[in-house]
């Protein structure tokens, strides 16, 4: 049996962490070489690309770590009060207003903002992509989200049951880890966060 410091998930974590260092150092310098402005098309348009996806990647980082540190029982979020409209109106604007339409009255979470942030995009993006769809509604509830449609195909990634989709499977264990849960009624994805 392996203890605790040389657990695969803590050699994930430690993975994670150390990649971030020469991501930094291609994202900051990608970021440089843009404001300077001194490239032609389509070296600019090139230089925009590998911006773009070096912040994907610290993204995708962000989510391994998350992973397994819940994974590891070493997941410690830092917990603040979050109104749960807020929540819905970020992942509508990261995905896109017309890709994801937000409804209802919020109320006062405590959650780890940032990881439930993620999260609840995630959730809505993976219905929209492997559910094949142009566009889902999120109708808040108080402490409940509801997202919709939810495709028979798509249902078992956003449950985190198919892993298919970083991160709606990571998304389904911070809001397990934080206390709330994730569930399907129908076509209905419920995200019941801790109030």
């Amino acid at each position: 049996m392996a203890s605790d410091d040389s657990s695969f998930a803590r050699l994930v974590s430690l993975a994670a962490h150390d990649l971030r260092t020469p991501l930094a150092t291609i994202h900051g310098f990608a970021q440089t070489i843009i404001r300077m402005g001194e490239l032609e098309e389509p070296k600019q348009r090139y230089m925009e690309m590998i911006d773009t996806a070096s912040r994907q990647l610290a993204e995708l980082l962000n989510e391994l770590g998350t992973a397994a540190r819940i994974e590891g029982d070493r997941y410690e979020p830092s917990l603040q009060a979050v109104d749960t409209m807020a929540l819905a109106e970020s992942a509508a604007e990261h995905l896109g207003e017309e890709r994801v339409r937000v409804s209802g009255e919020g109320r006062e979470v405590r959650v780890d903002p940032e990881a439930t942030e993620r999260g609840i995009s995630a959730l809505a993006q993976a219905a929209l992509r492997h559910g094949g769809l142009e566009s889902v509604e999120m109708r808040v509830d108080g402490a409940t989200l509801r997202i919709t449609p939810v495709t028979k195909s798509s249902a078992p990634v956003v449950l985190g049951e198919e892993l298919r989709d970083l991160g709606a499977a990571v998304a389904v264990r911070v809001v397990g880890a934080l206390g709330g849960s994730v569930t399907l009624e129908g076509e209905t994805l419920v995200v019941t966060l801790p109030a």
